[in-house]
């Protein structure tokens, strides 16, 4: 285990900044975004929660070209790989969802393999919980496990790093001069921090009733007909932002630009919340009824990945709790799906 002080890490991104486009999380009153780096700032927040964006922006694009006319080769961006810093927990575990779609199969998405070779993820610990963080309900814990190329665990002065990956591991030796051996008494205040941000992830849990995963299983097959969909729904303006904001949701739609005799092909994130998602050609929709398609949202989740990938596509960030204007609460959902069913 290593450490490195706060003002090396800094000159790492500096250096970092010459060959990625470097993505640091600021905060911004309450909340957390990202940011490109350009030299320190008093609002970096290496620690606390999650930004309010996801972590799958920078490696599957909310809006990107993906065609030229009928040339063969996929067009090129001309712009640096990301190197995205801070990156917690619940963000890394949407990679088991987006990485079943993009890329664990026999036709692999070029434009996300491309982005998961290049891109560099250094994550952190979460130093804090806010009172939407429900993570350890899905089995996520709140500090990262894998997926990471370097991880660093705040503590005085400085941070304990992991090395996750051969990435990491060349990143690390390239720059050894600015690590550091980590003490022991720095490991056990990694710890220390560590349990008690998870206690206070299980205060979050405890005080909204939120059911565990392993209570999950069936829930939505159960409750397939039931009122909740249309109770739920009543409130839904259609906006999309829950589908936006979710590190999982992967869902999207291409369409053709003609621009200056040039025909182009662009891939846009795509929302099943909205009318027309599921709409085919004729006009039929197999989910007409808005409460049909916030159902398909939950199915989607909780019983249809569980069922083909193992693992469900929720990773307890709470972001769609703040970002949806009709305060319709994934957790009061699921309450709900457990108890009723």
């Amino acid at each position: 285990m290593h450490y490195i002080a706060h003002s090396d890490f800094i000159g790492l991104l500096d250096v970092l900044k010459q060959e990625y486009e470097v993505y640091v999380p600021v905060k911004k009153g309450d909340e957390r975004f990202y940011e490109k780096y350009s030299d320190a700032s008093e609002n970096l927040v290496f620690g606390e929660v999650r930004p309010f964006e996801p972590l799958k922006a920078f490696f599957f694009r909310a809006r990107e070209r993906v065609a030229e006319g009928f040339e063969a080769e996929a067009p090129r961006t001309g712009s640096k790989p990301y190197c995205i810093v801070g990156v917690k927990a619940c963000d890394l575990k949407g990679f088991q969802i987006q990485d079943y779609v993009f890329k664990d199969h026999d036709y692999e998405d070029p434009f996300y393999v491309a982005a998961r070779e290049a891109n560099l993820v250094i994550a952190a610990d979460c130093t804090c919980a806010i009172d939407t963080c429900f993570c350890l309900a899905l089995d996520v814990e709140p500090h990262p496990q894998a997926d990471f190329d370097l991880n660093l665990s705040a503590v005085n002065g400085g941070f304990v790093v992991e090395v996750g990956s051969e990435k990491g591991q060349a990143l690390f030796e390239a720059h050894s001069s600015l690590f550091e051996t980590a003490t022991p008494e720095m490991i056990v205040e990694r710890d220390e921090q560590r349990a008690r941000v998870a206690k206070e992830v299980q205060t979050n849990i405890a005080e909204n009733g939120i059911p565990l995963q392993d209570q999950y299983e069936g829930i939505v097959q159960r409750q397939y007909e039931a009122d909740i969909w249309a109770d739920e729904a009543q409130t839904c303006v259609e906006c999309g932002a829950c589908n936006m904001v979710c590190p999982t949701c992967h869902c999207f739609l291409l369409y053709d630009q003609q621009d200056e005799g040039r025909m182009e092909r662009f891939r846009v994130w795509d929302s099943c919340l909205i009318k027309d998602f599921a709409q085919v050609a004729g006009g039929a929709n197999p989910r007409a009824q808005l409460w049909m398609r916030l159902r398909n949202r939950f199915e989607k989740k909780f019983d249809y990945f569980p069922k083909v990938a193992g693992t469900y596509a929720c990773t307890g960030c709470g972001r769609c709790i703040l970002a949806c204007p009709a305060k319709i609460d994934i957790r009061r959902v699921l309450r709900s799906l457990v108890t009723d069913g």
